[in-house]
């Protein structure tokens, strides 16, 4: 067996950044998310998200690209959403992401940043390089 230590901390936001991931589809969203880690052999660490993006921190083994598990999991989790009772259909994500690597050291830092993160908008102590999405902001 081969042996990897590879953790992410991945960001991505609802289309247009419109506030879509309502308490219902929240719920739906990380059952999706712990579901479709584990199928692809990825460990899910944390998950925290505002109405219009998600932080999620995870361990991807090295035959699966980044790029390649956020694929699935964006899609699987819009997927599941947009078939829930009373969808509208129209729940999608935005096509890029943020992704940074984490040291081990820094692994339960950057969790609790994720898990916490309606905490942290709440009270405005956001990490900037935690939240980007694209070069553009």
């Amino acid at each position: 067996m081969t042996y990897w230590r590879l953790h992410y901390h991945l960001i991505w936001a609802t289309y247009n950044r419109e506030p879509r991931l309502t308490a219902e589809r929240e719920k739906m969203f990380y059952g999706v998310l712990y579901k479709k880690s584990d199928e692809l052999g990825v460990k899910m660490h944390a998950g925290g998200n505002m109405d219009d993006h998600a932080h999620v921190v995870l361990s991807i083994p090295p035959v699966l690209a980044v790029a390649e598990c956020v694929r699935h999991l964006k899609g699987a989790s819009a997927f599941a959403i947009n078939h829930m009772d009373g969808s509208d259909g129209q729940f999608k994500w935005q096509g890029g992401y943020g992704a940074l690597s984490i040291g081990e050291r820094s692994l339960e830092t950057v969790m609790e940043y994720a898990a916490k993160q309606k905490e942290h908008h709440r009270e405005n102590k956001l990490i900037a390089v935690y939240e980007r999405i694209d070069e553009e902001e």
